[in-house]
């Protein structure tokens, strides 16, 4: 990646997104946040320049800039990438950290964040605007669908589809070959052994519906 990035957001995944473009030598430029106590700090001396909504810094995307979104809350991810592919014309890049595996015919959206130790398996077909956790395993032939948030250590077998906007909490495992559905939660620690469905929260080995 020849440009440098702004990172959008300076909560959350921002600080180890900058060590995820730090691992690739990449030059973050700095960050925006829509919290203005934040403006004018520093994360590990990158300073956040102003709002995510700054048009100042924004123009810098696209022409001297890359982008990245680094927000955990999916609806205002949506927004920002959203406001940049309509004010700016363009994608946000992939955040991939040097220590995690992507097999070579796995297929990649654009704005995913990959923390060290990710793997994602043979022919897997990854969204966009995902965020991967340190050590989740993404098996072979899984569908995951945008702004799907696995959390650590999660293990995702093989041929498992997970649908825009679920969110797997850390250290779940799920067998394969189920399917979780759009917006559906996965709470820590469960054992998914059947398909969830949309918006469904489950919890639990097995993993049972929250009433």
């Amino acid at each position: 990646m020849d440009k440098p990035v702004i990172i959008l957001g300076a909560k959350g995944i921002a600080h180890p997104a900058l060590e995820i473009f730090n691992s690739n030598q990449v030059i973050v430029y700095g960050f925006l946040d829509e919290d203005a106590q934040t403006h004018g700090t520093e994360i590990n001396n990158v300073p956040v320049l102003g709002h995510t909504e700054d048009e100042g810094f924004l123009k810098l995307i696209g022409k001297k800039t890359e982008a990245f979104v680094a927000v955990d809350d999916s609806k205002y991810r949506k927004f920002l990438v959203d406001m940049l592919l309509e004010n700016r014309k363009m994608q946000p890049v992939n955040a991939i950290h040097q220590r995690a595996y992507v097999s070579t015919d796995a297929t990649l959206g654009h704005g995913n964040f990959i923390n060290a130790n990710v793997t994602i398996g043979a022919g897997s077909e990854i969204g966009s605007h995902c965020i991967f956790h340190t050590g989740a395993i993404i098996d072979h032939q899984v569908k995951i669908q945008d702004f799907v948030q696995i959390g650590a250590g999660s293990i995702i077998n093989a041929e498992v589809t997970i649908e825009e906007g679920a969110f797997i909490g850390s250290g779940v495992t799920i067998v394969a070959g189920v399917t979780i559905g759009k917006g559906a939660r996965v709470g820590a620690g469960s054992v998914v052994i059947a398909s969830v469905g949309k918006n469904e929260t489950v919890f639990g080995n097995p993993a049972a519906k929250m009433k």
